[in-house]
């Protein structure tokens, strides 16, 4: 199980990392427009990259890994009410996958969690 955390740390750190950073790149039409029906003003959109890289880098330490995925659950479901309010169901379908990894994460642990308390 121990792997399995481990593998499943490395991919949500890089998928925080990566869209994160996005926002620091010169965002397409098409993406500029999809946050715009959401209701994402730029500002907005830089501070949720920022708090998806933060996010990200508290999931490495197992003493903020819960508050690291607690933080990207929370993120992912505030996108997906935005999309439900704009009106695109596809897209928060598409984030329910998302959702799963860091409650999976919480539930099999870190895996250089100390055992002993």
């Amino acid at each position: 199980m121990k792997i399995i955390s481990g593998i499943l740390i490395l991919i949500s750190v890089y998928i925080g990392i990566s869209h994160g950073s996005r926002v620091f790149s010169k965002p397409t039409e098409t993406y500029l427009q999809m946050m715009s029906q959401l209701g994402i003003t730029n500002t907005t959109r830089i501070f949720i990259g920022v708090w998806s890289i933060g996010a990200a880098i508290l999931i490495l330490f197992p003493k903020t890994f819960f508050l690291g995925n607690a933080i990207r659950a929370i993120q992912i479901v505030l996108m997906m009410a935005l999309a439900i309010k704009a009106g695109n169901l596809k897209f928060a379908l598409i984030e329910i996958p998302f959702l799963i990894l860091p409650l999976i994460m919480i539930y099999l642990e870190h895996p250089f969690k100390s055992e002993t308390v």
